[in-house]
């Protein structure tokens, strides 16, 4: 089987640690960081109080000699604007954050195993297994291994249905369940409180959702992100990124089912599009 591999330029790295480091993010995210073994990477977000989504990232509890760290793999245009709400949250807790993206490096790797390298924390996506693993390793490293473009794992990522921030979603403007963060493994409902868990547990218990990201096939050229996807003349949603034949698309439920109903089909600037067989399970 073959390895591909990708150097994620659009990704940066913020180093939490101390030894207060694990309570700390554990009382501001969504998933449980604190059960996170040494190795291990957690999908996780930080909300508003109003339960909507401020910023997504992969959580990795990174090895040290002593003490907590955690390193969080962020989008990089981010980076700041996280660190400083995170830094808003610190108070007096006993721990410090930290850019770390000047000296490291997010690389991907899907198709088969990735290889063992010495000093490379990798490890597997935790948001669908046929991601694949990712790796934070010194930039030096990164120059060094034969990698690809992010355009090609941009596109196995649409293929796979999983949203990514900024370009199937707007920060700020949409719930976690919205964005598929429950399917993905992105909200633990057992965990304690947090910030917007009164929301994202309201929307579980009471069938809340009316907003889903799914995949669509293409029957021409992509049309430009955030194409409305039209059912006749109704709005039902907005295409977001697109490769390779298919797109993802933030859709209405309700009005998906209407418009199934009644047998309209799908276009988004005049072509047509239907939703992947695979995902009409979430509809």
């Amino acid at each position: 089987m073959t390895i591909h591999t990708a150097l994620l330029e659009d990704r940066g790295v913020l180093r939490v640690a101390g030894e207060e480091a694990a309570s700390f993010l554990q009382g501001l995210l969504t998933n449980d960081v604190e059960s996170l073994a040494v190795g291990d990477a957690r999908y996780a977000a930080l909300l508003s109080p109003q339960g909507k989504i401020l910023f997504d990232f992969l959580v990795l509890r990174a090895p040290v000699e002593s003490g907590t760290a955690f390193l969080i793999d962020a989008p990089a245009a981010q980076l700041g604007d996280l660190a400083k709400r995170l830094g808003f949250y610190r108070l007096r807790a006993k721990a410090t954050i930290s850019d770390e993206s000047a000296a490291q490096a997010v690389v991907a790797f899907w198709g088969a195993s990735p290889p063992g390298v010495p000093g490379v924390l990798s490890y597997p996506d935790p948001r669908d297994p046929r991601l694949g693993a990712r790796a934070i390793l010194p930039r030096a490293q990164a120059a060094a291994l034969i990698v690809g473009a992010g355009d090609e794992y941009e596109a196995h990522r649409i293929n796979l249905g999983v949203p990514k921030g900024g370009a199937d979603f707007a920060y700020a403007d949409i719930f976690p369940h919205d964005a598929n963060l429950d399917l993905l493994h992105g909200v633990d409902f057992e965990k304690g409180c947090y910030v917007g868990q009164e929301v994202v547990s309201r929307m579980r218990h009471r069938g809340g959702v009316r907003k889903r990201i799914l995949r669509l096939a293409l029957a021409g050229a992509a049309p430009e992100r955030g194409t409305p996807v039209l059912a006749g003349e109704i709005a039902v949603g907005a295409l977001g990124s697109a490769a390779d034949g298919r797109a993802l698309a933030l859709l209405r439920l309700d009005r998906v089912e209407d418009a199934r109903a009644a047998g309209l089909a799908l276009t988004a600037g005049g072509v047509g599009v239907k939703i992947e067989a695979a995902d009409l399970a979430d509809v």
